[in-house]
């Protein structure tokens, strides 16, 4: 550690207490002598050590108010199109016609930069600025990378004084105020107690070590977070893709979407303004901040504890009742839970969660109030083991817990102790007061694929040379046993095979087996939400992945088609030509979004 002398000026000491009196060397003055060394920020990479943030020279390109500018001309010295300049310009200004103080100043690249500097002469009154700021290589995974709050000042002012309540939903600073800390490093300090000469005697205090800011290498795979983003764009919902050997996630998009270094560079005022507008919302990050009914995916878990609390066995079989609960599926009659897990039947599971509730196997208890309120608080310790109902402790601020609900939640909410199953009933299929995170959701399908067990998923994989944080590494349980969660396998392997739900989205043509589960939320708003959760290699899980689409419809149409696609870009690395069309008309939605709403 570089050190100042005791002797160094005073403004380079900070923080001291007051003299002490030395009975042999007279008063003691102690020093705080800050480090010599340059502290810098760390950067941020990507799992193939792309760097995606690091704190960069920039340059800053002032426009004048007068005389006017040639701007086709000035497009063109610039290389960009000539409608670039003025979308430059709009985003930069807080409302139309605004004329800020001091011009219009624009980020240029440094390639841009020196273009201006080569015709200055031609040039005059275009002035250069070079600053140094935190700068975005990437226009995607803008909630996972997120800001420092000190770059974001500007930002944050906006949105506390733009809605009163939706500021603090919107303070999400991503991996970079999580990490805040690691990525700032910290100074050294000695701190020395000297006589009236300077010469030191003993210390005041620990000294501390000079820390250089440490880079952060996340889990994130750039190029898959682009095409993900890509796929979802002109959409509402989340999709999250995440490694289930390892917890790492892969993919994480909360849509609509919008670009990192919208919040914090100096050109992008007008762009913060639509953002905070925006009816959709685009500032939220669902994956993580969003608690919603998960829909049919959520009868993985309601079998997995059935099975688990001995309510049926695999071959248990139920007649397709309509009466009581309509079933959108025409299919054979669900003999056993593979069937009925390949064509999502809702009087099925239905009565699965019936028998969970009302009754205790290989018991005498019957259909009572006590027995009642003893099945729904099982159901609840099995299923809270998933990782629901609770904070999964993932690396980014302000993530939402999900809630699964108690036999006092039920009671204080029909003010009575003795309700019924009739009255609860759309737990079986997910919905009701079941709420989880697209977060969640993903980890529940890594727990799985794993038959029981499950790593927190996070983001960032290894800071500077050392891993991820101690928690990351701990391998936890859930209170299921591995052959009920074997058991749910080959209904969800049924799912994407000829009559399955999600039949259309199989990757079988390419030697992928995938095993999923579709689902639809209702929504009593409007659309249904279309969700859909699944692993692949199903037999060798590489990926884990949960898609949900706000007004999409049915799960089978929209959200299993983009979740395949993910798979086999993640798997195979390109698109067989079969789902080219899929992926094109997925795309063109996104394009015709961002011409609305540019």
């Amino acid at each position: 550690m570089l050190l100042l002398n005791a002797c160094s000026s005073p403004g380079q000491e900070v923080g001291a207490p007051p003299a002490v009196q030395d009975s042999t060397f007279g008063p003691l003055t102690p020093r705080r002598v800050v480090s010599t060394e340059a502290l810098q920020r760390g950067r941020v990479l990507d799992r193939h050590d792309s760097v995606l943030v690091a704190t960069r020279p920039v340059y800053l390109l002032a426009l004048p108010t007068r005389p006017p500018l040639d701007s086709l001309k000035l497009s063109s010295l610039l290389g960009w199109r000539d409608s670039t300049l003025w979308r430059r310009i709009e985003a930069a200004l807080p409302y139309e016609g605004a004329r800020p103080k001091g011009g219009v100043k624009l980020l240029l690249t440094n390639a841009e930069a020196k273009k201006i500097q080569d015709n200055q002469t031609e040039w005059p009154m275009l002035k250069l600025e070079q600053r140094t700021l935190r700068s975005y290589t990437t226009s995607t995974g803008a909630p996972i990378l997120g800001y420092a709050y000190g770059n974001a000042q500007s930002f944050l002012s906006l949105a506390q004084r733009y809605h009163r309540g939706r500021f603090y939903r919107l303070r999400n600073g991503g991996v970079e105020s999580y990490y805040n800390g690691l990525l700032n490093g910290h100074r050294g300090y000695a701190h020395p107690l000297v006589d009236t000469l300077g010469q030191p005697h003993g210390s005041w205090a620990a000294d501390t070590a000079f820390q250089q800011g440490q880079d952060l290498h996340l889990s994130i795979d750039a190029k898959l977070q682009a095409y993900a983003e890509s796929l979802l764009a002109g959409r509402k919902g989340y999709l999250v893709a995440l490694d289930p050997r390892t917890g790492e996630v892969l993919a994480a998009v909360s849509a609509p979407t919008f670009a990192p270094g919208a919040l914090t560079a100096p050109d992008r005022t007008g762009t913060r303004y639509k953002l905070l507008e925006n009816e959709d919302m685009p500032l939220l990050n669902r994956a993580a901040t969003l608690a919603n009914p998960p829909g049919s995916v959520f009868k993985l878990v309601n079998a997995a504890v059935a099975l688990q609390l001995g309510a049926i066995s695999p071959g248990t079989g139920f007649r397709c009742d309509q009466s009581l609960i309509n079933c959108v599926h025409h299919h054979p009659v669900p003999r056993n839970l593979t069937i009925a897990l390949q064509y999502s039947c809702n009087p099925y599971f239905y009565q699965v969660m019936r028998r969970v509730i009302e009754h205790v196997p290989d018991s005498l208890v019957a259909d009572t109030t006590t027995a009642r309120h003893l099945n729904l608080a099982a159901w609840q310790h099995y299923a809270k083991s998933f990782g629901l109902d609770t904070l999964l402790g993932v690396d980014l601020p302000r993530e939402q817990a999900g809630f699964l609900p108690t036999p006092a939640f039920y009671d204080k909410a029909r003010r009575t102790r003795y309700w019924k199953y009739r009255s609860i009933y759309s737990l079986s299929v997910g919905q009701g007061e079941i709420n989880l995170t697209g977060l969640q959701m993903a980890n529940m399908m890594a727990i799985i694929a794993n038959r029981g067990w499950y790593y927190t998923p996070h983001f960032v994989r290894s800071i500077g040379e050392n891993g991820p944080l101690a928690r990351f590494t701990e391998k936890h349980h859930t209170l299921i046993d591995s052959a009920n969660f074997e058991a749910l396998i080959p209904g969800m392997k049924a799912v994407m095979q000829r009559g399955g739900t999600a039949a259309t989205s199989s990757l079988a043509d390419v030697g992928i087996t995938v095993a999923g589960k579709t689902g639809t939320v209702q929504n009593d708003e409007g659309d249904d939400h279309a969700t859909f959760v699944g692993f692949a290699p199903a037999d060798n899980p590489k990926i884990a992945i949960a898609v949900y689409l706000e007004n999409a419809g049915f799960g089978a149409t929209a959200a299993a088609p983009a979740a395949v696609l993910v798979i086999e870009k993640y798997l195979r690395g390109y698109i067989a030509p079969k789902r080219k069309n899929s992926e094109r008309r997925m795309k063109y939605r996104g394009l015709a979004y961002e011409r609305e709403h540019r």
